[in-house]
This record gives C-alpha cells, structure tokens and sequence, in this order.
C-alpha cells in the first residue's frame, strides 16, 4: 500500500522540436500547424515569459512541451485538449517514425476515423509543468544560477498547470474546446478546467480518476524519505552524482506490477519471468528519463488540489470513467462523486470499463469504451 500511495497515478505509458519565443497578447507564442500524419507526429515546445504562479512566485521562462494531432479549425472551436498521467509524456498518439515500437498512450482513441477523430478535431496533446519531457520543471536550468532548479523549483498548483495550458491553448489560436480529456494525474487536470475555465469547453472527459485526491494520500515528506536512502540524493541535488535511477527503477517496477501491467502485458508475453524482465527494462527506461524532483513537485502539488466545492461553477458535460479493478480509483467511488455532480446541476454519465488492467485500463483497453467516449465527444458540438 505504501508504494500505492507514493506512486499515485503514474501509469499512462509510453525528433523535431518547434521551440517558440513572445509574442502580445498572450505573451507567448506557438506553432499551429496541420499534424495529420500520425507516423511522424513532431515533438514540439511553446515558451512563455514572466509566468505568475498562484504562490505569487514568477518563472522567468516557462515552456510546456506538446504534440498536435489533425488541424485547427479557421474559428479555433475544434480542439481537443488531452492531458496526462503523472509520470507520464505528452507522447498520446501515433509515432515518430514509422519503425517506432509503440505508439502514443491513448493511440487506441486519437486519430483518423477513431473516437477522437483527427479528422475532425483538432488534438493538442500538453505535457504538465513541472513534469520531466521538455516542460518547465525541476531538470530545467535556473537562468539565476545556470544549474538545473533541482528541489528549488517553486511549489505549484494543479490550477498552475491548466493555466500554463491556457496560454499555450490561446498561443495556438485555440479559442474554444470541444473536450479536455484525460486519464489519472489528466483527469484532475479536467476537472480543474472544469472549474477554473468553465466557459472554455463543452465537456471533459475523466478517466481513472476523481475530482479531488485521496485523503489516505502518503504525505509528500514519505516520497522524499524514499529517495534520501539512496546515496546519491543528497537533499535533491543528485544532478552531478550521477541520479538515483536504481531507486526511481524500484519505484517504478512495484508501481507497475500493483497497477496492472502485468496482466496487461500477460496478453503478449505468456511466461511470468518474461513478463517481469520486460517491466523492469520498462522501469529502468523510464528511471533515466524522469526526475525524482518532478515527481516530488508534482505530488505536492495535488496537497491543494479538490474540486468538489466548486461543482457548481462547472458548466461542461462530463464523462467519469473507472476501471473495475483499478485500486487507485476504484469504482466504489462514482457513486459519490456522480451524486455530487448532480446535485450541482451538472450533467455527468458515469461509464465502468470492465477491465483486468486495473489502473492501466483506459489505454490498451479502449475498444472497451472507446464507443462511449466517441459518442460523448460527438455529441458535444452538435
């Protein structure tokens, strides 16, 4: 159960960069382009400058890294928003290249002719301040030191990173949502949205996920704990002792195998060792691509995060969706949160994916509820 806690919701598994500069009124700019093909989806930056934090704390430069899919309609009201897991990218559909092993986390719903149709909308797919994949964020460089912000990196909130999002959004020429849509760590950011933008968009779309966080949460000083055993720690600043991927690698295994990775990759590799070998090359993999200061950051920032007293300045539709063996979220927890929403006057549906994979389930598991999903989002700009 620690570990449970401690990882939360980081399951969302997984070149060029448009790198842009400032520009009035939005004090930043960004790069709207056609993204139709899905074999070379384009890795892509928006930087701003000056940006406010609630903490009253400003980030001299910010940067969020993100990744379209599909073209922007001339009136800006096509988009989709796709936001993501804790842990995870913004990587959430299609590849690279064509020779990629994988595709995008959420592939199975985004893209031509699929639930999110890119042949329609519009898909900005944002990964979150604070996170490890070309966002702003502890790695980053402290233009008032040269050196990486490390456990320096001001505290921030959820409402921060929807609206580091908004400003990308309105860079883009983004001026109305169709949906944000998101699982885990993305599904609080959809409520966020819900209540900080309520105008913005027609609905969202919660996946895995719930409109506050859980109060048996491990407290953020555990995680830190966690990682000052290993030696190289030291207080955060481990940059020049080499990191602490081995410990970021456990982490990362335990939370794999208690949130269902190993029954989902049961599907294509029969033998448990084989299983267990593909996990921890999946863990290691990712241990040397995420800071354990990012982790921390943003783990702090859900303390503040709870939606649940602004229900009724939501005035998008919501779609809520659990899996039916996720221990994270599991779907003990709609009947609550669907009276909730009703009571606020907010029209909600709530749909269960029945599904082995536990937390994992909205990715390999879309054609499950995928026709859901298509219906909602359809129905939204009607």
């Amino acid at each position: 159960m620690r570990l449970a806690k401690l990882a939360l919701a980081t399951l969302a598994l997984v070149a060029l960069a448009g790198c842009t500069t400032a520009a009035p009124p939005v004090n930043g700019s960004a790069l709207a382009v056609d993204s139709a093909s899905m074999d070379a989806v384009v890795k892509r930056t928006f930087t701003t400058y000056g940006f406010r934090l609630a903490s009253g704390r400003v980030l001299p430069e910010m940067t969020l890294a993100y990744e379209t899919y599909g073209r922007l309609a001339p009136d800006g009201r096509n988009a989709v928003l796709v936001t993501h897991g804790f842990t995870s990218s913004a990587h959430a559909a299609g590849k690279y290249t064509p020779e990629d092993r994988a595709a995008g986390s959420w592939d199975g719903l985004i893209g031509p002719g699929k639930a999110i149709d890119t042949n329609r909308y519009f898909v900005v797919s944002s990964n979150m301040l604070g996170s490890s994949y070309g966002s702003t964020g502890p790695p980053s460089t402290n233009p008032a030191t040269g050196k990486p912000y490390g456990p320096d990196f001001p505290d921030i909130t959820v409402r921060d990173i929807v609206a580091a999002q908004r400003l990308l959004l309105s860079a883009l020429g983004v001026t109305h949502l169709v949906a944000v849509a998101g699982p885990s760590y993305g599904g609080f950011q959809a409520f966020q949205w819900a209540v900080s933008y309520p105008k913005f968009m027609d609905g969202i779309v919660a996946v895995v996920t719930a409109p506050k966080m859980r109060t048996d949460m491990e407290p953020v000083e555990a995680v830190v704990r966690r990682f000052a055993v290993d030696p190289n720690w030291n207080n955060g600043w481990h940059y020049d002792r080499g990191g602490i991927a081995a410990t970021m690698a456990t982490v990362r295994y335990e939370t794999l195998t208690r949130y269902g990775a190993n029954e989902w990759l049961a599907v294509s590799i029969p033998d448990q060792a084989q299983r267990e070998m593909r996990m921890r090359e999946m863990s290691a993999a990712w241990a040397r691509e995420f800071d354990p200061n990012s982790m921390v950051t943003l783990r702090k920032a859900l303390t503040t995060f709870d939606t649940v007293g602004d229900f009724t300045k939501i005035r998008a539709r919501i779609l809520y969706v659990l899996s039916r063996t996720d221990k994270l979220f599991p779907p003990s927890i709609a009947p609550g949160v669907m009276d909730g929403l009703a009571k606020a006057g907010v029209q909600a549906k709530y749909v269960e994916i029945d599904s082995d994979f536990g937390h994992l389930a909205s990715g390999p598991e879309w054609a499950k509820w995928g026709p859901a999903l298509r219906e909602f989002i359809s129905s939204l700009d009607r």
